[in-house]
């Protein structure tokens, strides 16, 4: 198996090149990276595997030529919102299985206009295979199976600012927490305000209880287009409530209005990080998940609550790294562009993320594993 880790060696990249490092299927690793410096230095760690190159995703034939010949495009390269559409069509246009961590809500409903140009070029496009989403969308999946039908689905997750420090990180935040975002309620999509909603949610040890909102992420727009639940929300918070504070009233204050305004107020988040991420610093820095799935099972009324807590980068970047296996492994066959939750086998996903030491519980305390 060849594969082309795109953003390999970033935060969240990295990962999952060091998780496909180590099995003996992958043939070969090309980390693609606009750091081309930082990608060679982290290729040598793997020695023959892993070689390196510059990609500029804002530069589609060259994009197209870095991908072409490999079995499967895993990209972890963000913001979103500027780039997941690209990166994608380039896969297309070279005619290779991909899968992404994308985690913008817009990026990821406009990927579906690539539908049928994928299903012509005979790709998968994999769309949101990390933390949340993805995970969270399988387990979605997962708990929607169990019923008979489906009324309402509850995704949300917590982290610590600290728990990563990369600038498509905090480019993403501060995307989720500005203006409307969407909410899918009541059997239609609506816009609600971000950061509006507060409510306390009881996480996976370590995390336990903080206050999460609505903020822009995946599930609400894809979700619905494969389980019939009549609502289905995300909400989102850091551990370090200042911080969600700070990020309202930037976005109140329309200073993360537009893409410019985002890439300055980065940049500045980013200088101050150091000091900044100090600010209610939990004393292991952690990130988790928590789904909830209610409906009906033969006439009776049943919900369940599942979650999981580590590290960000394991939460994304491992995930990323199973999900180019099954591609590769012709686990996932369906064509055309695709979300988790309308694709991805929960028993075999589940299977591999416990092999890897992310485990999922069941409960509301969280006291089975799953896996």
């Amino acid at each position: 198996m060849k594969v082309v880790a795109l953003g390999g060696a970033g935060d969240m990249g990295s990962r999952g090149v060091q998780e496909l490092a180590g099995e003996e299927e992958v043939e070969s690793i090309l980390i693609a990276d606009y750091d081309e410096q930082k990608a060679r230095a982290f290729a040598s760690k793997f020695g023959k595997k892993c070689t390196a190159t510059k990609v500029d995703a804002n530069d589609h034939s060259s994009l197209v030529e870095v991908i072409k010949g490999h079995d499967v495009a895993m990209s972890a390269i963000g913001p979103f919102y500027k780039y997941e559409q690209k990166v994608a069509k380039a896969a297309v246009a070279a005619g290779v299985n991909y899968v992404s961590i994308c985690d913008d809500y817009d990026a990821a409903e406009a990927l579906f206009g690539l539908d049928s140009d994928a299903k012509k070029a005979n790709v998968t496009v994999l769309t949101g295979l990390g933390w949340t989403p993805g995970i969270s969308n399988v387990l979605a999946r997962m708990g929607a199976e169990r019923l008979d039908s489906v009324d309402e689905i509850a995704v949300a997750w917590g982290g610590s600012a600290n728990d990563s420090e990369g600038y498509a990180v905090i480019l993403h935040t501060i995307h989720i927490f500005t203006g409307f975002v969407p909410s899918f309620q009541n059997g239609r999509l609506k816009m609600v305000p971000a950061g509006s909603d507060r409510e306390k949610i009881l996480f996976p040890a370590p995390m336990g209880e903080i206050f999460v909102y609505h903020l822009g992420h995946p599930e609400p727009v894809t979700i619905p287009r494969y389980i019939p639940a009549s609502t289905v929300t995300l909400k989102g918070g850091l551990m370090e409530e200042e911080m969600n504070t700070a990020a309202r009233i930037l976005s109140k204050l329309h200073l993360t209005s537009t893409e410019e305004r985002k890439d300055r107020v980065g940049k500045v988040i980013k200088a101050l990080s150091p000091v900044m991420f100090k600010i209610g610093k939990p004393e292991t820095p952690i990130s988790a998940l928590r789904v909830d799935v209610s409906g009906i099972k033969a006439k009776k009324r049943e919900s369940m609550t599942f979650g999981c807590a580590a590290h960000m980068n394991d939460l994304t970047g491992i995930p990323l790294a199973i999900g180019a296996l099954m591609l590769g492994r012709g686990q996932i066959e369906k064509k055309g562009v695709n979300a988790p939750e309308g694709c991805v086998d929960p028993g075999i996903f589940l299977d591999e993320l416990g092999k890897r030491g992310i485990k999922v519980f069941e409960g509301a305390k969280y006291e089975k594993t799953l896996n």
